[in-house]
């Protein structure tokens, strides 16, 4: 079978979508440098990119550029394919679109080309420097807001500040950079799952500046845009069986597609430091104010799918719509959301949000996506942080029950101290011999600070938490869920 590149994508089937730009890139030119290009950006932002680019707005192509080294076969792959890649998306009525992705114009492999991406991020076109480094990218303590690294390609960064290797390390000397030669700077805009995204990339980056230049970091403050947003689309890690079904499909062989749902919404604050592309054009919804969005799909979605995923794991299921076919598990899913998450939310401009939880239900039910619960739980001590834990904060000080996400907590420690479930962490062993001491210290799992911060010493979380396990050592994940749900329907 051929493989996917330039010369191939005129042979392509009739349905699967081409735009002019991948056929003939010369009039393309870089306006984003992207940090971190994972499946979710090439099934997110770059797709909304590739729809500028269609409409002809031709200078805010994408290069990508990774730093970690797992990012080295990504890289390979896209310089194989001439950048180009297949995005395959289906609804929940099993309708399927097919399309190939041309915004990416060039990726570079950053510990092979370093000068190659100050290059990138200091040319006049790039206006946008864009991340998607994980929740927990930033190195921002989630307690006190300030710069806290402990990754060691950013700790490397931070005593050879000229020389980087890592992204704050590469933003911080491009924007010092275009200082120093009378450039704009360009705006740093994060694509995260982090409540005030923008205010954490500030944080990082100023942060960073700050431990050797107070005065770079105060030029980064108040020149630089750090625009919020909301971003949202399921997109489950490309698997053997994507590939090969959109190799049929095709009749070309593309090393690594992305498969997500139909869905997608990205809500942007409208701030940037030297222009922007008409990113409402294309179905990007431009707002001034983002918060209200972001509460919204992180105490419903996020956090649902940290309870969904603990709780499903525990009760024997594998992937998120068979346990979402649990009428138990659905049940305790739409009762965390409506009756904990949602009372924390203010009003979301032009959103119903029993409506948004509606529809929730019915993305998580979505067979062709085939997303398992093992990848909602990557790095669950850097995602509870962001997403539960926000909402247990509020009713605590609404003095309102927690016992939904008590039992999420409670069910994380139970795979945990099962020890027979695959869990990636950094933090998986500190986690785990604190799962185990629970037994002999009921809530010593709480007492992780670096988790749960300040409520780390919450009596009120530590009674819900403790009763939380009584009902799964007693009952089950499906008998707790079910008391649970029972007892609040009539709980504030």
């Amino acid at each position: 079978m051929p493989a996917l590149h330039r010369a191939t994508v005129s042979d392509l089937p009739g349905h699967v979508g081409v735009a002019s730009h991948i056929i003939d890139p010369s009039a393309l030119s870089i306006g984003i440098a992207h940090f971190g290009v994972g499946g979710f950006h090439r099934a997110h932002e770059a797709m909304f990119v590739d729809r500028l680019l269609a409409a002809g707005h031709t200078d805010w192509a994408i290069c990508g550029i990774g730093v970690l080294p797992g990012d080295r076969r990504i890289t390979d792959i896209l310089a194989a394919q001439d950048h180009l890649y297949t995005l395959a998306t289906t609804d929940a009525d099993g309708r399927r679109d097919t399309r190939v992705i041309g915004a990416v114009a060039d990726i570079i492999f950053a510990p092979d080309r370093p000068r190659d991406v100050l290059d990138v991020l200091t040319a006049p076109g790039t206006r946008i420097v864009s991340l998607t480094i994980t929740e927990g990218g930033y190195g921002v303590d989630d307690t006190t807001g300030e710069f806290a690294p402990r990754d060691p390609l950013t700790l490397r960064d931070l005593d050879h500040p000229d020389d980087p290797r890592s992204v704050f390390g590469f933003v911080v000397a491009a924007l010092r950079m275009r200082r120093d030669a009378g450039l704009a700077p360009f705006t740093v805009m994060s694509c995260d799952n982090i409540e005030h995204n923008g205010r954490v990339a500030r944080a990082a980056v100023t942060g960073f500046a700050a431990r050797h230049d107070a005065d770079l970091a105060r030029w980064i403050d108040e020149n630089v845009a750090f625009p919020s947003s909301m971003v949202d689309r399921i997109t489950p890690a490309t698997t053997d069986a994507v590939v090969e079904q959109v190799g049929r499909e095709l009749g070309v062989d593309d090393a690594w597609p992305v498969a997500s749902e139909a869905f997608a919404q990205w809500v942007l604050e409208d701030s940037f430091s030297a222009g922007r592309p008409p990113f409402d054009d294309v179905g990007v919804v431009l707002v001034d104010d983002v918060e209200p969005y972001e509460h919204m799909k992180l105490r419903l979605l996020n956090a649902s799918h940290q309870v969904l995923s603990h709780l499903g794991v525990l009760a024997g299921y594998t992937y998120v719509h068979e346990a979402l076919a649990d009428a138990d598990i659905r049940g305790f899913v739409g009762s965390y959301m409506r009756r904990e998450a949602l009372p924390t939310l203010r009003p979301v401009p032009g959103v119903d949000l029993d409506d948004y939880i509606t529809q929730l239900l019915e993305r998580f039910s979505n067979l062709a996506i085939r997303d398992t619960l093992a990848r909602q739980m990557v790095n669950t001590s850097d995602r509870v942080p962001k997403f539960v834990l926000p909402v247990i904060a509020d009713r605590l000080r609404a003095a309102a029950s927690i016992d939904h996400a008590a039992l999420m907590l409670a069910a994380w420690c139970a795979v945990l101290d099962a020890d027979t479930i695959p869990m990636i962490d950094a933090d998986t062993d500190h986690l785990r011999r604190l799962a185990w001491a629970d037994h002999d210290r009921p809530g010593a799992f709480l007492e992780n600070t670096e988790v749960f911060g300040r409520l780390a010493s919450s009596v009120c979380l530590r009674v819900a938490y403790q009763l939380a396990k009584c009902h799964l050592q007693d009952h089950g994940p499906i008998g707790a869920m079910r008391m649970v749900a029972a007892h609040s329907s009539g709980v504030r």
